[in-house]
């Protein structure tokens, strides 16, 4: 009787993730976001490409801390105490990494919640007067807008079974739809 699991593959499914989620030590404090849902479960079913914009981009580890400023729509990258605007740098590499990303035929990408760069939903954008609302980290739009189909998740609901597991149908979903 056949079941209903996804078909296996020669080549493992390729799926982007926020570098901190893996346990890479990249995170402006120097440490990590180690999520074991992730690796544990996920890492069993996808391969993995990890991606750090803000060390990819050539910031350091450990580093002052940041955060997105002015308009939700077109947010400035600001660090916290030297009021260093880091934007324009940042938005390079997001070109340049998006277009690498192509060649890693990738079906989907999972995201570091609340982060300036990686953040998909809900990221604190602050105005003059202190006062926030909400858009999205630079590298996860910058994802978004060059792979809109693509199946993009922030890494705390897949702690949820059912967002997890719709998630992992979104991915196969989108590489049987390549495969056509």
């Amino acid at each position: 009787m056949p079941t209903s699991s996804p078909e296996p593959t020669a080549v493992p499914i390729a799926v982007g993730v926020s570098s901190c989620l893996l346990g890479e030590r990249v995170r402006y404090d120097g440490g990590h976001k180690h999520d074991r849902t992730i690796t544990d479960c996920l890492g069993r079913i996808f391969r993995f490409v990890p991606v750090c914009p803000e060390t990819g981009c050539g910031m350091p580890t450990p580093r002052e801390a940041m955060r997105l400023e002015e308009d939700p729509a077109a947010p400035r990258l600001v660090t916290h105490q030297s009021r260093l605007d880091l934007t324009d740098q940042m938005l390079a590499w997001c070109r340049m990494k998006v277009r690498e990303l192509e060649g890693e035929e990738l079906c989907g990408f999972i995201l570091k919640k609340g982060s300036p760069s990686c953040g998909l939903f809900r990221v604190e954008v602050y105005n003059d007067d202190g006062a926030s609302k909400y858009g999205s980290g630079l590298f996860a739009a910058a994802v978004v807008g060059r792979f809109p189909l693509l199946p993009v998740e922030e890494e705390g609901r897949l702690n949820d079974p059912c967002c997890r597991e719709e998630f992992i149908e979104r991915v196969f979903g989108y590489w049987r739809g390549k495969a056509l």
